[in-house]
């Protein structure tokens, strides 16, 4: 009996030491490339700051998500909070205490923008840089005159940490915790489509969606968020699935009022708080759109 509860220990412990040589392993691997420094060559870029600019840098600050992570006066906010998968925080944006926006140049705020970059060249964590990525130089620059124009907001945060089942999902491809990696760092111009309603500015508009909706925009689980989230819908024309057999009205009020056509509203984290101010054309091109990606079934993840 003793000889046997000998062996359990040695092998529980053995189990352990793997345990403790795994973890090791994920954090430096991991680190490591939390640590990577990226040269992204600087762009020059024209920022007015008119009140038309300033118009159009609002309205894509807020119908392009950032005050969904970043709260309403982008004076930033936790955004996870969870001892195994870590703590992470949206950044105060403005001047005030706490704020980055005294110390950003034009091309910092670029570089975190466009390419997920910090000043000194880390990677930012969990920004979602692959949708702001393909932004034209004269829309990046229209939000980039708005957030200098912000007023002042006092709002000091923590430190971000991210926990050992926020490193393993993120080795294992499921935790979307340094964009990044996945942008071609040496695309320093964008340009887009004319604005207006049309399929191809409807194209340039959904890159906002794809973060949840994915770049086949067929829904499914969301990267990055908890167990239990709502699955993103099926924006194709899939009519068992998909948007197939929706009108264009009924597509619309889902945007306007977050209410789907069986009367039933949406269910968080989709932000039609945001979408509601998109404009009837912004609708229609993104409408139009989507009506050409080719239909697919739900994705499962």
């Amino acid at each position: 009996m003793k000889k046997a509860l000998r062996w359990a220990a040695v092998g529980i412990g053995g189990l352990l030491g793997l345990v403790v040589v795994a973890l090791a392993a994920v954090y430096g691997i991991s680190q490591a490339r939390i640590d990577r420094h990226y040269d992204v060559p600087e762009v020059a870029l024209a920022i007015h700051d008119d009140s038309a600019t300033l118009a159009r840098g609002k309205h894509l600050v807020i119908t392009r998500g950032c005050v969904d992570c970043h709260a309403a006066n982008l004076g930033g906010q936790t955004f996870i909070d969870d001892p195994a998968i870590g703590t992470l925080y949206a950044a105060n944006l403005t001047r005030g205490k706490g704020g980055v926006g005294a110390s950003m140049s034009d091309a910092d705020w670029a570089h975190a923008i466009r390419h997920g970059i910090k000043p000194d060249g880390t990677p930012l964590l969990f920004m979602p840089s692959t949708e702001f990525n393909r932004l034209s130089d004269s829309d990046l620059a229209a939000i980039i005159a708005y957030l200098k124009s912000l007023p002042p907001v006092d709002h000091q945060l923590g430190r971000n940490r991210v926990g050992p089942l926020g490193r393993i999902l993120y080795l294992a491809g499921k935790f979307p915790l340094l964009p990044a990696e996945q942008i071609d760092q040496s695309i320093v111009h964008r340009t887009a489509p004319p604005a207006g309603p049309t399929a191809e500015y409807g194209a340039y508009l959904a890159t906002a969606c794809s973060g949840c909706h994915g770049e086949s925009f067929s829904g499914g689980p969301i990267p990055g968020m908890p167990p239990g989230t709502p699955p993103a819908a099926n924006l194709t024309p899939d009519p068992s699935t998909g948007l197939g057999k929706w009108t264009e009205a009924q597509f619309t009020a889902v945007l306007r009022t977050g209410r789907k056509p069986d009367g039933s509203m949406v269910k968080a984290p989709m932000p039609w708080q945001l979408t509601t101010h998109l404009s009837d054309d912004e609708i229609h091109a993104l409408w139009l759109y989507l009506r050409t990606v080719p239909a697919k079934g739900l994705a499962q993840g």
